[in-house]
């Protein structure tokens, strides 16, 4: 509950510490070296952080650490002490020592980077495509709640067109979707099957549109403009994961579509919806469509009404 403080013994606090000590243990981080390596975890953090950043600061590499400016010291001049890092004096600062990793310090951030990454992945592969998907949200729920400022919620997304594989994607995730936000039984997913089929089948590139909304290199979205007549295109499946709902991607690809179908010539756009989909109708409405018909109806195991809405071009 919001407002509510945590206490000594709060049930909260334990599952927070419980976690930590889990998975501090189960990559190793408590182990004299990281992955068999001769650095220590903070170690190893600093490294990256200098493969990663353009000639820093002590005091930036601090603050983007974390690290107390002592401590941070104290591993610099042993990484300088090992030849793993040079300092160079700042052009615009004479006071200011830039850092930067030697050759040798490239070739020990490199050797720790592949151990990581084959930890990683050996990780992950032990798990279901499902739990894959899973743990990867989770682990990016934690960061984004915890995180020190909005930036990392308002991360940007990027739109592509489809690809092989796509289609495939659209199907589980909608019938997954659906059936846990609605109760829509998988009748609603052998739809789906049926529409993206019957695009790929005759896709028409000067008419019709798939657009993918990408976020972290993973698909978050999707949507598709199809011809339905010469003057009349068809907005349909219209999609965005949970853990990327607010951003404004569902805005952006409706927004997409009303272009396209501007530029290819097309009167108006329809589509289909059920008024429990009250996001969807909700970006409609402000992308200017109106709602020109309804009934009820019982599909997919669920009673709903069915409302077709439309967009004069």
């Amino acid at each position: 509950m919001a407002g509510v403080r945590a206490s000594g013994g709060d049930a909260r606090v334990d599952a927070v510490r419980r976690f930590n000590r889990f998975y501090t243990r189960r990559i190793g981080a408590l182990d004299e070296g990281l992955l068999d390596s001769p650095f220590t975890l903070t170690e190893s953090r600093v490294l990256y952080e200098l493969a990663r950043c353009d000639r820093p600061t002590a005091t930036a590499l601090g603050d983007n650490l974390g690290l107390d400016a002592g401590y941070l010291s104290r591993i610099l001049h042993a990484f300088r002490r090992r030849r793993l890092v040079d300092r160079v004096p700042s052009v615009q600062d004479k006071r200011q020592a830039l850092l930067a990793l030697t050759v040798r310090g490239s070739r020990a951030f490199a050797a720790l980077d592949r151990k990581t990454r084959r930890q990683i992945a050996a990780m992950l592969d032990a798990l279901s495509p499902l739990n894959q998907r899973r743990i990867v949200e989770a682990m990016r729920t934690i960061e984004e709640l915890l995180g020190d400022s909005a930036d990392s919620l308002q991360e940007p997304f990027v739109l592509r067109p489809h690809r092989a594989g796509d289609m495939g994607w659209v199907v589980h995730r909608h019938g997954v979707l659906y059936a846990h936000e609605y109760g829509y039984d998988e009748r609603f997913e052998a739809l789906v099957a049926s529409i993206v089929a019957a695009f790929i089948e005759h896709f028409n590139p000067k008419r019709e549109r798939c657009w993918m909304a990408e976020r972290r290199g993973e698909i978050v979205g999707s949507v598709f403009l199809v011809e339905q007549s010469k003057t009349v295109a068809k907005l349909r499946l219209l999609l965005v994961e949970p853990s990327a709902r607010g951003l404004g991607i569902g805005a952006r690809l409706v927004a997409e579509c009303v272009a396209f179908a501007r530029q290819a010539g097309y009167r108006r756009i329809t589509l289909w919806t059920n008024r429990e989909l009250h996001a969807a109708r909700r970006l409609y409405r402000e992308a200017g469509f109106r709602m020109t018909s309804h009934r009820r109806r019982h599909s997919f195991g669920a009673h709903t009404v069915a409302e077709t809405w439309v967009l004069i071009l």
